[in-house]
């Protein structure tokens, strides 16, 4: 199984697939989807119009790997339930906390 992130130089690239609409906001542990590649799956209560769910995601992320909100952001997938984010900081500590968030379900 693949990894749900990707390291870069400073911080890292998460792969996420969002349901927004849920009944709470949620991260789900990690997924493959057929093409073989991994997703962190999260819900969140949010609505998908205006970036709402999109922001609501940051905060999830942001929360759960113990960051600043303004240091996670959707670069990808804005209007898709597919996104990448991008998570500024020290790539090792947050490949141990992403690595830690998929092992919960």
């Amino acid at each position: 199984m693949s990894a749900p992130f990707r390291l870069r130089e400073n911080g890292v690239e998460l792969f996420v697939r969002l349901t927004p609409k849920a009944a709470l906001d949620r991260l789900e542990g990690v997924e493959t989807a057929a093409d073989g590649r991994s997703h962190l799956k999260a819900r969140v209560r949010a609505v998908p119009e205006n970036g709402a769910a999109n922001k609501a995601l940051e905060k999830l992320i942001a929360k759960a790997l113990g960051v600043p909100a303004s240091a996670v952001s959707v670069v990808a997938g804005g209007t898709a339930r597919l996104k990448t984010l991008r998570i500024a900081g020290d790539p090792a500590m947050l490949e141990k906390n992403i690595e830690a968030l998929g092992q919960q379900s």
